[in-house]
């Protein structure tokens, strides 16, 4: 059984206007302000059209001709409407069930500020795209294999997760999936769920894994406004211009137009006039409402107060207020009054000091318990104790890298990302610097953290960028690391930011430099290290095009004694290793996968997950793999690079990608022998082999090899299989 709910609403023109007499205001328990009302002659326009239902006892006011009931109206640019709930469900039977939402609306826009996309299932992945599925694509995973893993009140991908959006959506579309049908999760979780709710509104519990389809409290917060103009062009039109006397134009937040408020001191419906108007507030009327230590004076949209005879001042309690004139003969008032104010000049001073004297201590103490909490004196034991370590990881203070970054000002942001945001600064020795606000997610990895500090700071290897130092005495860590000013080689690369084109040349030997950086991690380094973030806007490029390998924020330190670790799956879409996603068992093949798609990226100039590409074909890997299979390479190759010299060549990395990008690990190459392959290729072109002299029976056999022919197909066709079903979401970009 399958059901796709779906609303439509649709603009109607903007026209000034005024409500007849005698219109409702409410709707059982709600109050509805014009511009909207239930009747005709009493809404602006169709925009505005509520429908009051009193087919029960209960009236039920449902916005326009839909059904979605109207929980609360602001004139303030919003109103609150009952949530869809969209679900995807499976039985014992195999049998399978679904109803999914979307809405479309023609005026008024999703809040993106203050809603959010929640997904509820054990066996889900979910995402949300404008109704047209062309401006935007986002959601989230949600895996738990039993209730024991589920944690209440948490969306953070374990039973639950939730996703943002972006603003001006005037639709969205919910589509829901599941890797195994349920099956493994069938007796407490057979469904999926998707819906947007207000933020706050709602809390994850256990038991909607069970059954969340009873529930049907998902309030939404939709953004409206007057007409599709903003203030400055709508205040031009005295005819349709919707704000009346004593109010103030103000741009809605997402949705197209631009709502009205009273003037300060004012109140009332700033779309009626006259009486229902914006009115004067008499703020004398109320002491709460005014300043006045004795007498308040009421003015059209504003109030003043005065002192009542025998007082001084101008009445205000937050400024002069009143004070008894002292009418004495041959006392020394001024006198008294100097030496009073002197005496509390003074005290103040005293006061100001001790104060300063104790923020002092108390910053010292702060920095101090951030010091030890971020295992300074484990990373200072350390020091004293292992020799060569003084000179290459520096403590540096909080002060230093304040004046190095002007306070950590704005406009020293290099960019932010999920493991912390990056800002540039200049040290005293004039040494230019990449600081980077990391944090650490459990103080029990302290030790972890401090020993990966001391091992990332003894790496001297050229293609990977250099640790000089932290700062423990803030809330977060601060690494400093050596500054690479030109930019990423996504930057390079992607064909959207119109620069001049990356010769082949340059990008097989920034992958064989990246190789070299990423090989010395697994094998050269005192303890392996497994990146597990390789992707092509974590390669940094010099002047020369040198790369750079950087952000080790989610990086793993591997035990000698080990061959895996076992994770929580971290990584980005499109260049995350399948057999990681599924197992959680971090080896170094997943560096492989992710360098593979970095291959890719060089060999095709395609972004990792492209929307406008069939469905089946939007992963990279999965494309280029599909490509290879119906030998069709050099469709799919940036026909920027491609030339009769370096046909060889370039068929020669795609089938080293292809084996790095194969589902399972076994399968792929170490990063040593990637390595070595590139730097092979490299070399090979002291002696030229342009490709002219192999036939297509070889090319043919090179591709055999890949995909294999006769009885070693099997495998690598169900690999591609099981490419096809790993997570895939629709993303604008998927770097």
């Amino acid at each position: 059984m399958s059901m796709m709910w779906f609303i439509v609403l649709v603009a109607a023109a903007t026209v000034a206007a005024q409500p007849k007499a005698g219109c409702p205001t409410t709707c059982g328990d709600l109050h509805i302000p014009y511009p909207f009302g239930t009747t005709q002659g009493c809404y602006k326009d169709e925009d505005f059209f509520i429908n009051c239902d009193t087919s029960s006892a209960k009236p039920i006011a449902n916005y326009s001709t839909t059904t979605i009931q109207v929980l609360d109206i602001s004139l303030h640019g919003q109103l609150r409407l009952a949530g869809w709930l969209s679900w995807d469900c499976y039985n014992s039977n195999a049998d399978h069930s679904w109803s999914f939402f979307w809405i479309r609306l023609g005026q008024f826009a999703i809040s993106n500020t203050n809603n959010k996309f929640v997904v509820v299932g054990c066996d889900t992945y979910a995402f949300i795209d404008d109704f047209w599925g062309r401006r935007f694509t986002t959601g989230c995973t949600s895996i738990c294999k039993s209730l024991d893993d589920v944690i209440n009140a948490t969306c953070s991908g374990i039973g639950c997760c939730y996703s943002s959006f972006p603003k001006g959506n005037m639709g969205y579309n919910v589509t829901l999936k599941s890797y195994n049908n349920h099956s493994q999760v069938l007796d407490f979780n057979p469904c999926s769920y998707g819906f947007v709710v207000e933020d706050g509104a709602y809390t994850f519990s256990s038991l909607d894994l069970i059954n969340l389809r009873q529930r049907n409290d998902f309030p939404v917060v939709i953004d409206w406004g007057i007409g599709d103009e903003n203030c400055s062009q709508a205040t031009k039109n005295t005819t349709t211009y919707a704000c009346m006397d004593n109010t103030v134009c103000v741009d809605s937040e997402s949705a197209p137009g631009y709502f009205c408020t009273c003037k300060d001191g004012f109140q009332g419906n700033p779309y009626l006039s006259g009486s229902d108007g914006c009115q004067d507030i008499d703020e004398c009327s109320n002491r709460t409402s005014n300043l006045c230590s004795q007498t308040c004076h009421n003015l059209y949209g504003t109030y003043t107060c005065s002192c009542l005879p025998g007082y001084k001042g101008n009445g205000f309690k937050n400024e002069t207020g009143c004070v008894l004139e002292d009418k004495s003969n041959g006392f020394p008032v001024m006198q008294v009054a100097l030496g009073i104010t002197v005496s509390l000049l003074l005290l103040g001073i005293f006061i100001s000091s001790l104060c300063w004297v104790q923020r002092k201590r108390k910053l010292i103490i702060i920095k101090k318990k951030f010091f030890e909490q971020n295992g300074g004196m484990l990373l200072q034991e350390q020091l004293s104790e292992r020799i060569g370590y003084n000179d290459m990881a520096k403590l540096f203070s909080e002060e230093e890298l304040k004046a190095a970054t002007d306070n950590f000002h704005e406009s020293k942001i290099l960019g932010r990302g999920g493991q912390g945001t990056v800002y540039k600064g200049t040290l005293p020795d004039k040494r230019v610097v990449a600081i980077k606000k990391s944090r650490i997610a459990d103080q029990n990895q302290v030790k972890d953290f401090i020993n990966e500090v001391l091992l990332l700071s003894r790496i001297n290897h050229r293609n990977v960028v250099k640790l000089l130092g932290c700062c423990l005495e803030t809330e977060v860590p601060l690494l400093v690391y050596e500054y690479i000013p030109n930019n990423t080689l996504l930057h390079h690369i992607d064909p959207s930011m119109k620069l001049s084109c990356l010769p082949w040349k340059t990008r097989l030997r920034i992958a064989a430099e990246t190789a070299g950086a990423i090989s010395y991690l697994h094998s050269a380094a005192s303890i392996p290290i497994i990146h597990r973030d390789i992707k092509s806007s974590n390669i940094l490029l010099d002047h020369n095009y040198i790369a750079k390998v950087s952000d080790f924020g989610a990086s793993r330190l591997v035990p000698l004694d080990q061959t895996q670790i076992t994770t929580l799956v971290q990584g980005t879409l499109g260049y995350l290793d399948p057999e990681y996603l599924q197992t959680s068992q971090l080896t170094e093949k997943s560096d492989v996968y992710s360098f593979g798609v970095v291959l890719l990226e060089l060999l095709t100039g395609k972004k990792v997950v492209e929307v406008n590409r069939p469905e089946e074909d939007r992963n990279l890997a999965m494309y280029f793999v599909s490509s290879m299979k119906k030998d069709r390479l050099f469709e799919v190759l940036d026909s920027r690079v491609v030339d009769e010299k370096n046909v060889g060549q370039l068929r020669e990395v795609a089938i080293l990608a292809s084996r790095c990008i194969r589902v399972k690990g076994e399968e792929r190459p170490t990063m040593k022998e990637v390595s070595m392959e590139l730097e092979g290729l490299i070399a090979k072109e002291k002696h030229p082999w342009d490709g002219k002299n192999t036939n297509s029976e070889e090319n043919e056999h090179l591709l055999g090899q890949i995909y294999g022919t006769g009885s070693g197909s099997t495998s690598n066709s169900m690999g591609f299989e099981s490419m096809r079903n790993q997570v895939t979401f629709e993303m604008e970009s998927g770097r």
